[in-house]
């Protein structure tokens, strides 16, 4: 298909997407027909993590395969952030350019832009954006959803920009802006109101995170989202094939973080109200990019890999009555915890993988991380990351066709307090982290505790059973693997 015979490669990265939250992975309640479609003729991970419960630092890893603690800044960031990633690191992106292929983002950033030693200029070329990383396109939003500035970036240049009505952000506690509508002084405006934070600016009528006055013309409709990232990454797909050259493409989902605003379309689809409805138009999402690859004859030639940055939650932030209409469906399926937690319902997730060299279809379990694409792609280009780079990513392309069932030997990942946990064979151990057990605005058990915790994931998938006590040698193994990893150690 192209003169250096490499295949294709799509990630799609979902956001907030639970371990339970597809019927491959044993949903009843929310029909996902395009990707249970890909697991059918790929081959889906069931000790696939994350690198954190949270995503700024699992986006992180995913790009740099690195671990999180590797970068102070490695946490959920304003939407005003510099950009925590070295423009000298070595990325994924970047590996692919070297092996001549054409690179491209689409969707949800959250890594932060700008050089960070002064404030962002949304008004002028940003000096530090996703193309001085290894991307030759870009198309994304900065942050989140919920967060401002609600622009879209193109390149360096935030798109549809009137320079008479100039971008002005603040993440401060205080709103410094006058004559904008926020959600305290102006709830008459409000289309969703927020059931804790998400009380600063109201953009299209949803409170926000931050305080955000001008670039009317630049802001998005949320309902629009979707179909504009959707559209975005098909025109890259064209583009690539006229250029001749192989792609990767980082398509970066929105869905179904909050705050949850499907297209009209879809609104009442799942019965399981906006989160349920959002998942139902990502699938659709991914079932429009699978057919382009087939229209174009291009699908038997790509290597598509879907995943989620962490794992799932209800209440997020907003009164959209996920949790009343949630009924039976387990987000997490069998596992405790979810978004923000240590227990495995905060890091295992979906991870689905279909390609051209597959020599195993059905299901591998063989521990995974999403760190290690870094090596894996590597391999599978025939090249290296370059000296310092991807400093923790292991080659496990074998595992990611089917060849290896094992994958790892052990595997770090973190919650959102940056509290250690480690898998290594049947065992999960979770290092001892002061915090709190419950996280009542989210309702979701934390997994701290200043206790050792060991589990014993083939017989307790949900974490119910602390056998520690019963296996000290196994968990002070583990707690010092865990240091070594820390300090250095492989």
């Amino acid at each position: 298909m192209s003169q250096t015979n490499h295949c294709n490669v799509v990630i799609l990265y979902a956001d907030d997407l639970g371990y339970g939250d597809l019927g491959c992975y044993g949903s009843h309640e929310i029909n996902t027909p395009n990707l249970d479609r890909l697991c059918r003729n790929g081959l889906k991970f069931t000790n696939a993590y994350a690198a954190s419960a949270v995503c700024t630092p699992s986006r992180y890893s995913i790009l740099t395969g690195r671990y999180p603690f590797r970068n102070s800044e490695a946490h959920i960031l304003p939407g005003d952030a510099g950009c925590i990633i070295d423009p000298a690191l070595d990325t994924v992106p970047k590996l692919f350019r070297r092996a001549g292929y054409r690179t491209g983002i689409v969707g949800k950033w959250h890594l932060g832009l700008g050089g960070g030693s002064r404030p962002i200029d949304w008004n002028q070329d940003i000096d530090l954006t996703p193309v001085d990383l290894g991307f030759e396109e870009s198309f994304i939003f900065p942050a989140t959803a919920d967060r401002v500035p609600c622009v879209y970036v193109e390149g360096r240049r935030v798109v549809n920009l009137d320079p008479k009505d100039p971008i002005e952000v603040s993440y401060e506690a205080e709103c410094p802006f006058d004559g904008i509508p926020t959600y305290h002084k102006n709830p008459e405006l409000l289309t969703v109101k927020s059931s804790h934070g998400h009380d600063m600016s109201i953009v299209g009528g949803i409170g926000r995170i931050g305080y955000m006055r001008g670039g009317k013309r630049a802001v998005w409709k949320d309902e629009e989202l979707a179909d504009t990232f959707l559209d975005r990454a098909l025109r890259f797909i064209g583009d690539s094939q006229r250029d001749g050259r192989p792609f990767f493409l980082y398509y970066a989902l929105h869905q179904p973080h909050v705050p949850r605003v499907p297209a009209p379309r879809f609104r009442g689809i799942t019965g399981l109200g906006p989160r349920g409805d959002v998942i139902a138009e990502m699938d659709w999402c991914v079932g429009r990019l699978l057919e382009e690859l087939e229209k174009r004859n291009l699908l038997d030639h790509t290597m598509v890999i879907f995943s989620s940055d962490n794992g799932p939650v209800l209440d997020d932030g907003y009164v959209d009555r996920a949790k009343e209409l949630n009924g039976t469906h387990r987000m997490a399926g069998p596992l405790r915890g979810g978004k923000y937690s240590k227990f495995d319902g905060g890091t295992r997730i979906p991870f689905i993988v279909s390609c051209p060299d597959l020599v195993h279809r059905g299901v591998s379990d063989a521990l995974i991380g999403q760190v290690d694409l870094f090596a894996s792609f590597a391999h599978m280009l025939g090249t290296e990351p370059e000296e310092g780079g991807a400093a923790d990513s292991q080659d496990l392309y074998a595992a990611l066709i089917g060849e290896d069932p094992a994958g790892r030997e052990e595997l770090m990942m973190e919650d959102v307090s940056c509290g250690r946990l480690l898998r290594c064979g049947n065992w999960a151990y979770l290092s001892p982290s002061e915090g709190v057990p419950f996280m009542k605005d989210v309702e979701i058990e934390t997994g701290l505790s200043m206790e050792p915790q060991l589990y014993n994931m083939d017989y307790d998938i949900g974490q119910r059973i602390n056998v520690a006590s019963e296996f000290p040698d196994v968990a002070g193994e583990m707690e010092m693997r865990i240091q070594r990893i820390l300090t250095g150690g492989r």
